[in-house]
């Protein structure tokens, strides 16, 4: 399985791709956006130049591996791929519009892949009619860096799909996990509640954002507080995936906390826009 196509550039997408070219895939990188895919490759560039620096890539690798990697807006450039891993934003119209156009272009043969971190695979695999071929790999953020993979068997997902994209996975230096769909699936199903939760700690005044991060890293051994890595992940993307919880399992405690709708509502998004539940610089 050596043709692989990403759909969106973005910080996951880019560092599939990256993952997948330096394990020696020719890989297609496709977005709507030109200038995505720009600071896409500059991005890919600019991480492994630091892997050069850590001894863990030779100095010519990365001109090898940026070599594998095509970019383009066309969803053409994936009708030649075995396996096209969707990486959009986390928005089910988007998704579903994505995957109707793939099915459509790609061999009879080609597994479908989602991103997503919370989103039904089975929804997903509906918009096709390839069923037994949609799965999910949820990659975990920074692709490169860590080893995760989820992965997510809709309702009619095959054995063999399964299989080839367990398989697949190790080879990629990673450590995939076979889970069923539910809402959030297992990562987020059980991190957002406690992401949520230390909102509600902020939102109560039980404590400041830096003494309850402190008292998860100190007393939880826990390498990053619940909130900086809300702040890391994206405030919208953690709201994104509460009502996905919220609405799909229908219990109030996967509900938002009201300061998490207000500080989305503000723009204060996190790491990306610059501030979160702490500051950060451009």
């Amino acid at each position: 399985m050596s043709n692989i196509a990403v759909i969106g550039s973005g910080t996951m997408g880019n560092g599939i791709a990256h993952v997948f070219a330096q394990h020696g895939h020719d890989v297609a990188l496709i977005d709507v956006s030109e200038p995505a895919l720009a600071r896409a490759r500059t991005t890919i560039s600019g991480n492994l130049e630091r892997q050069v620096k850590k001894g863990t890539l030779s100095p010519e690798a990365p001109a090898e591996i940026l070599d594998r990697i095509r970019t383009g807006t066309d969803f053409a450039l994936a009708a030649q791929a075995t396996l096209v891993i969707e990486a959009a934003s986390e928005n089910p119209a988007i998704k579903f519009d994505i995957f109707t156009s793939l099915d459509a272009i790609c061999s009879a043969e080609a597994i479908l892949a989602s991103n997503t971190s919370s989103i039904s695979i089975t929804e997903i695999a509906a918009k096709t009619k390839r069923a037994p071929q949609v799965i999910g790999m949820h990659f975990m953020n920074p692709v490169p860096v860590m080893t995760l993979v989820e992965v997510i068997r809709g309702h009619a997902t095959s054995d063999e799909t399964t299989r080839t994209v367990m398989e697949l996975s190790t080879a990629l230096g990673k450590t995939p996990v076979e889970v069923n769909d539910y809402p959030g699936f297992v990562s987020n199903r059980v991190l957002m509640p406690m992401i949520n939760e230390a909102i509600y700690c902020v939102f109560e005044g039980v404590a400041t954002p830096e003494a309850i991060d402190t008292v998860m890293k100190l007393g939880m051994a826990h390498p990053m507080g619940p909130l900086a890595l809300a702040d890391f992940i994206g405030l919208d993307v953690c709201l994104a995936i509460l009502n996905v919880l919220h609405d799909g399992l229908g219990d109030d405690k996967y509900r938002a906390c009201p300061l998490l709708r207000k500080m989305v509502a503000a723009g204060d998004l996190g790491r990306k826009s610059g501030k979160g539940f702490y500051a950060y610089g451009k």
